[in-house]
């Protein structure tokens, strides 16, 4: 249920989705309306900087029920100035249904590898002191990852793990120190990719849907922009590997998504 309103089985809910990015400028009304037209009922929008917030707002105030505001800094935006981006993320606080997107990534480089960590570290108590789940975003950064959230766990840390690329095993780390669902998107329709196996092995009731439109755009469409409504084809790869229907898919995962961002 959100609020009183009847969540019908074949609806899905887009737990990351960068509809204000510039990709979508052409085409965004269409992008949208296919997007409910495939089942897509609800779309939560991460934060990177105080760059794209403005285009954000944007979003939020065109389609209204349908996109709902995350905010936070994303760790590629943490820089030398990261202490006045993080004070204009928390400004934007009000009536956001998370802390996000936050993390670690070392991928390309690490000159400001102390300074990703206090800042997800610092989100992780706003998180605490607001309410709120978070979205993580980690890349190359596994160990550092598990050591802040053991830092930092309190007793009702939750939220999800954006675009999750490691094994069951550190999963089942991550969640020592608090509540994690499993964000599974469009690498899960990859050739090779060792995330099928992974969430072979993980209860649908540990995985929510998202897309990180414009990018990592599933199988068959790979290489092209991404957008919410090619939910369609992760769910089905997700049914294929857990040996169940698309509608089980599309329930637990919607379920497991409005108990996260809607439950009060």
């Amino acid at each position: 249920m959100y609020g009183k309103q009847r969540i019908q089985d074949n609806t899905m809910i887009d737990t990351h989705v960068h509809l204000y990015d510039s990709a979508f400028n052409p085409d965004r009304d269409q992008v949208v309306e296919r997007a409910k037209n495939a089942g897509v009922t609800h779309c939560i929008l991460p934060a990177i900087n105080k760059s794209t917030y403005a285009a954000m707002q944007e979003c939020l105030k065109k389609y209204p029920g349908f996109c709902h505001k995350a905010s936070g800094l994303h760790p590629t935006s943490v820089k030398a100035d990261f202490r006045q981006e993080l004070d204009h993320a928390y400004s934007t606080m009000a009536g956001a249904v998370a802390v996000g997107e936050i993390g670690l990534d070392f991928y390309w480089s690490r000159e400001y590898e102390r300074e990703q960590i206090n800042a997800f570290e610092q989100q992780l108590e706003w998180a605490r002191d607001l309410d709120l789940p978070v979205i993580i975003h980690s890349r190359s950064a596994f160990p550092e990852l598990l050591a802040s959230l053991k830092k930092c766990t309190y007793p009702c840390m939750r939220g999800i793990l954006h675009a999750w690329s490691g094994s069951r095993e550190v999963f089942e780390q991550a969640c020592r120190g608090g509540y994690f669902f499993m964000g599974i998107g469009g690498v899960v329709t990859f050739k090779n990719a060792r995330l099928a196996e992974t969430v072979r092995e993980t209860d649908l009731k540990s995985i929510v849907l998202e897309t990180d439109a414009p990018w990592l755009t599933p199988v068959p469409y790979r290489g092209k922009r991404n957008e919410s409504a090619y939910l369609t084809f992760i769910t089905r790869k997700i049914s294929l590997l857990k040996d169940v229907s698309i509608e089980k898919v599309i329930g637990q995962t919607t379920q497991n998504a409005l108990s996260l961002f809607f439950k009060k």
